[in-house]
């Protein structure tokens, strides 16, 4: 498939050129340049721009590498790439939703836009699975292994006793399928990955059970007579 686009000369010549580029990996980026002494730091020059306009350090800055400006771990291209993810995301859904079959009785929930924990809990399903005091019970438990983030630190100190069944509730899956009648219930998540990387399907498929093992293992300790399980969808994106 690749090569078949390569070679097609109705696809404007500069597009091919820049995947060929991407493919090869010498996209003209920082890491790049540096390689082949154009520049003298692989710093990336998108995360510098945005430290300089927050007024922070611009010390540590990751590499610029095609990967990185095109993942949600760029500061200067995290809005763009976590817009763009989204919108492949709901197009994905959206698309396993409209090839049901009229019988079926899978319901896709959040379709229009992503629902956390909390959400979802007043929506008429999910309370008829289990009450939220008891998942909330059942949440907790797991909630007090996981570690808290740098990033969640000071959530943390103002309220140490509410916070980790406020994490929880605040947990955000991208989707949810819904079986009552067979009382089956499965998380979705959507993960990109530059595929440069040797085992970078196992990485994101670990890295999306770890981030929803508190709701799959909660609500399996909750409601015991339903089916939970998740479902991971990892999708490559070309070059280091």
């Amino acid at each position: 498939m690749l090569g078949k686009y390569l070679s097609n000369k109705k696809i404007p010549w500069q597009r091919r050129r820049q995947l060929g580029m991407v493919v090869a990996g010498n996209t003209p980026t920082a890491s790049f340049l540096t390689k082949i002494g154009k520049m003298q730091s692989a710093g990336c020059r998108l995360c510098r721009i945005a430290r300089e306009a927050r007024g922070e350090s611009t010390d540590g800055l990751a590499d610029e590498t095609h990967g990185h400006i095109n993942s949600a771990g760029c500061e200067g291209m995290a809005t763009t790439v976590t817009t763009a993810h989204h919108s492949i995301w709901r197009h994905l859904y959206a698309s396993m939703h409209a090839v049901q079959k009229p019988k079926s009785k899978l319901k896709f929930v959040t379709l229009d836009k992503e629902s956390n924990m909390s959400t979802l809990w007043r929506r008429e399903e999910f309370p008829r699975i289990c009450n939220k005091e008891e998942l909330a019970e059942k949440a907790q438990d797991i909630e007090v292994t996981i570690p808290v983030k740098k990033s969640q630190e000071t959530r943390y100190n103002l309220d140490p006793g509410s916070f980790f069944v406020n994490r929880f509730w605040g947990r955000r899956p991208d989707g949810v399928a819904i079986n009552e009648a067979l009382k089956i219930v499965c998380v979705l998540e959507f993960k990109r990955s530059t595929d440069r990387d040797k085992g970078f399907l196992e990485v994101k498929d670990a890295e999306a059970n770890e981030q929803h093992k508190s709701i799959i293992g909660a609500l399996k300790a909750a409601a015991a007579e339903w089916e939970f399980g998740q479902i991971n969808f990892v999708v490559s994106n070309r070059g280091r």
